[in-house]
């Protein structure tokens, strides 16, 4: 069933989403201090059966300069450097096996898949710890940390996916002048975020973001991740100010608002995890050259491999153009 307001009514919504008046000052300051920790980039070839594709284990330097583990899948004989993709994984994922997830390089892109530090096991497996210390929190990880921004558990991996993009330009077998992100659901919150904070990026691909217009999706929906952040606040019931403020500076809307890169975007009528209105306001506030694929009857898994095939249109365009 429909979740959220009717569609005419998401073509008008807009985010009241008041963001933190320091908010980018304290992501130029997150990135700063990532970039200064200076660690190296470790490649290793990666054996397997495939005949068309070559796989490498990469290790990066993220947040604080702590190692975060990617897939880098790249086509055999290509002639030079290509055109790229970094994605990022759904909640509860991880970067997976190495045979999978084989679209991106099978359509002649280099594929850097990122590892989700402290998750995988839910779906799909995770190499990356999350080291950070971490205080009271609900199952699961949208509130680690959640009543201090500085310690928010978002705050880490936003900035490994910036530093994702960091680490893929420096390889050899990346253009650093054609790179893209992509990612659904808590991917798509951070391919939003990279398009934002990541500079001379060509193109996003935005499916289902989680983490958008977070106030207001906290009251529409009981399911996780949201529902995460509903426990804690109805036993921490004096910390909804803290929290939200916290919120305030991962939110996706402030984010769009700084992106200009071309986007695609995608949002599912009957998703009951990412409640279309929250999609419909990072859209809307969005900078930059945008697109937006709506998906009636579907829930979360919003076009599946509809989305994927025009998004790999859409890339190609970006990308080749």
């Amino acid at each position: 069933m429909l979740t959220d307001l009717p569609e005419a009514e998401l073509r008008r919504h807009r985010s009241d989403l008041r963001e933190p008046s320091d908010f980018d000052a304290f992501w130029a300051d997150t990135l700063a201090q990532a970039r200064s920790c200076g660690e190296p980039v470790e490649v290793t070839p990666v054996p397997t059966p495939l005949a068309g594709v070559d796989v490498f284990d990469v290790t990066f330097p993220g947040f604080a300069g702590q190692p975060v583990r990617a897939w880098l899948r790249v086509p055999r004989g290509a002639s030079g450097p290509a055109p790229t993709v970094v994605q990022y994984v759904g909640y509860g994922g991880g970067r997976g096996h190495p045979l999978e997830n084989l679209l991106w390089s099978a359509a002649g892109f280099a594929h850097l898949q990122m590892d989700t530090r402290g998750q995988g096991s839910g779906w799909s497996r995770g190499d990356t710890p999350d080291v950070a210390a971490a205080g009271p929190q609900a199952p699961g990880m949208a509130t680690r940390g959640v009543e201090d921004p500085r310690r928010y558990y978002y705050r880490r991996f936003l900035t490994d996916a910036v530093r994702a993009v960091d680490a893929a330009r420096g390889l050899p077998a990346v253009d650093p002048d054609r790179v893209a992100v992509l990612g659904h659901s808590q991917g798509g919150a951070a391919a939003l975020a990279a398009a934002a904070l990541a500079p001379r990026l060509r193109a996003a691909v935005v499916h289902v973001p989680f983490l958008c217009d977070v106030p207001r999706a906290v009251t529409l929906t009981d399911s996780a991740p949201y529902r995460e952040i509903r426990d804690y606040l109805a036993v921490h019931r004096d910390r909804e100010e803290q929290v939200l403020r916290t919120l305030g500076y991962v939110d996706g809307v402030a984010f769009a608002r700084r992106a200009t890169v071309p986007a695609r975007f995608s949002v599912a009528l009957m998703d009951d995890i990412v409640p279309p209105s929250t999609v419909y306001a990072a859209y809307h506030d969005y900078r930059g050259d945008k697109e937006l694929a709506v998906w009636r009857w579907n829930g979360h898994e919003a076009g599946g491999v509809d989305d994927d095939a025009a998004a790999l249109d859409f890339l190609r365009a970006a990308l080749h153009g």
